[in-house]
């Protein structure tokens, strides 16, 4: 997993002909592995949430959104 997202982060620019490859930082790569662990944590969350509970929590929901709203941000940030 660590690769495709490295591999989705990196730029490609042409000079002089030549294709230069730009890699991501370190810093935007673990901020990227941490938005999507507490994403998958919240996922699991909710799952318990509704299954023990009974309940859809709008909380944890709204964690969710915020998390994919920025995750995709990061992703079309970096391409552009």
């Amino acid at each position: 997993m660590r690769n495709w997202i490295r591999e989705s982060l990196t730029r490609v620019t042409m000079k002089r002909g030549k294709r230069v490859e730009v890699p991501p930082s370190k810093r935007l790569l673990y901020s990227v592995y941490v938005a999507t662990g507490s994403l998958v944590s919240l996922v699991a969350l909710e799952i318990a949430h509704i299954t023990f509970l009974g309940a859809w929590n709008g909380e944890i929901f709204a964690a969710i959104t915020a998390l994919i709203g920025t995750i995709s941000g990061v992703f079309l940030s970096q391409k552009a």
